[in-house]
This record gives C-alpha cells, sequence and structure tokens, in this order.
C-alpha cells in the first residue's frame, strides 16, 4: 500500500550524538575491536542489533501507566494469555523478560550434555545457551543461505538432507528438539517459507522429535511468505502467522522485535 506519508506522529525524541572519527577510532580499538564493549552513548546507529531499537506506540506507553502489578493473578497477564493464544494458537504461555532467558529455560529443561540441536542457523545466544549445557549446535541451512550474491526467495530455508543426516549421525535420542529461527537472524535475516516450516515439521513428527520456532521475527516472515510464496498473496498476515505456528510444537519469542516492545519475551506451547 502506497501513502504520501507515514500514518503516525512520533511523540517521544531520544537525543543521539555523532562522535568524531578520530574518537570512534579511539573507542573501538580501546575496545578491542569487540563491539559489546562499547558505552551505547558512544554509538550513532546501532547495526549490532534489532533488538529493542523500536519506538513504542502511545497506547503501550499508556498501558504500562494502566499496569496491574498484582503480585498474583495480574490482568495484564491474562490479557498476555489471550493475545498470545489469539496469535499462535498455543494454549501454555510463560512470560520471561527477555529472549535468552526464554532460551535458558527451555534448553536447561530439555537438555543434557551431549545432545544435538538442529535448526537453519542458530543465534549467537541460542548457540551460547546450548553450548554452555555441553549441548551441539548444528547449522543446515540451505547452501544458498551462506551465499550473499546468490538469489533466492527463502534464503533462510532448512535443508532436509543436512538434517537428515544429522538424524542418522546422532540417532533420535541425541536430538532432543529441532529449532527454526524465522526470519533467519544469524543469516542475515532470510526469511524462511512455509513449505520449508511444513516439511521440518513433517519430518520432525514422522521421527517424533520436538519441532521449535524462534519466532523472534514472526511477522516479518510472514511478509515475505506473502509477497513471495505462490498462494498467499491474498492471504491475511494473521492467517499466514497461525499456519505457521500450527506445524511446531511450541515456540520462544523475543518480544523486542516484532512485538515493538522495549524489554520483554515469552514461551509458548
Amino acid at each position: 500500500m502506497k501513502r504520501p506519508l507515514e500514518p503516525f506522529r512520533i511523540k517521544v525524541v531520544e537525543p543521539v550524538k555523532l562522535i568524531s572519527r578520530s574518537e570512534r577510532e579511539k573507542l573501538i580499538k580501546a575496545a578491542g575491536f569487540n563491539i559489546f564493549k562499547l558505552p551505547a552513548e558512544k554509538i550513532f546507529i546501532d547495526l549490532l542489533t534489532d533488538s529493542g531499537t523500536s519506538a513504542m506506540s502511545d497506547y503501550q506507553w499508556a498501558g504500562l501507566m494502566q499496569g496491574d502489578e498484582s503480585y498474583a493473578g495480574c490482568r495484564n497477564f491474562f490479557h498476555l494469555q489471550e493475545t498470545v493464544r489469539d496469535i499462535t494458537g498455543f494454549d501454555y504461555i510463560l512470560p520471561t523478560h527477555q529472549g535468552r532467558a526464554a532460551e535458558n529455560i527451555l534448553f536447561s529443561t530439555l537438555l543434557s550434555s551431549g545432545d544435538v540441536v538442529p535448526s537453519n542457523i542458530h543465534f549467537d545466544t541460542t548457540r551460547a545457551n546450548i553450548e554452555y549445557l555441553g549441548a551441539r549446535a548444528e547449522d543446515c541451512v540451505i547452501e544458498e543461505g551462506l551465499n550473499p550474491e546468490v538469489r533466492h526467495p527463502f534464503k533462510g530455508n532448512l535443508d532436509l538432507q543436512k538434517l537428515k543426516r544429522v538424524y542418522q549421525r546422532y540417532g533420535k535420542n541425541k536430538i532432543p528438539l529441532v529449532c527454526l529461527t524465522i526470519t533467519n537472524n544469524s543469516g542475515g535475516g532470510q526469511p524462511v517459507s512455509m513449505e520449508n516450516i511444513r516439511q521440518v515439521a513433517q519430518f520432525c513428527h514422522r521421527h517424533r522429535l520436538l519441532f521449535l520456532l524462534d519466532a523472534a521475527r514472526f511477522a516479518e516472515n510472514a511478509y515475505f511468505i506473502k509477497l513471495r510464496e505462490k498462494g498467499y498473496q491474498r492471504t491475511k498476515i494473521k492467517k499466514i502467522v497461525r499456519e505457521m505456528f500450527s506445524y511446531a510444537d511450541g515456540c520462544w519469542v523475543s518480544a523486542k522485535k516484532d512485538a515493538l516492545v522495549n524489554i520483554g519475551a515469552f514461551i509458548a506451547v
């Protein structure tokens, strides 16, 4: 849809400061070229992350002011639960403060030392949470997803042949789950097709493997499906989203991306 201008007004302005090139060079050298060691106030344009970089709406800020801080049974939990159920179709939800905390809870519950977790490409915190427990993170993205010069509509797709080889090598008892990141963050935010999600789900269910989505960019992935995948051009985004989640046994979501909040995440099963 083409519009002459953005259909919103910006109500809050946060200042950012552009420091000189010489100061930037001095800072990055002092940090050992590790951008995680740079103070955020020295960053003019943040290309490190897509997490928490958006502005919240007036309704979101008003919701914070009206929030129920009750120790138990607060209405905001039920509102969140209802919303997540409506979007994902999953019955049970566990809120966490960040996506990396959701990963930590999931993996510390499901993984043991020596286990293997296949994915398209694991995000860095996902890989860290897996390897911290002594398990192995296996990347199984299609070859096109590793070559930035090749054009492909869904470069985040998981290679089924690679997944089969991992299964044959390690066996069912060493693979407690298969995860799929939508969109494929560490692969440049490349989307995953509905057909690929369906095929991975069929493989997992055939071999009785748990299938989970790392779904921080679920809405963005659904939009790419609408734009690029045959048969979905006239399908509403919400319906595409529900179909994506319908193939999985559960998900974890960092809400600091597509949910456009400053902090928050959840697990849903």
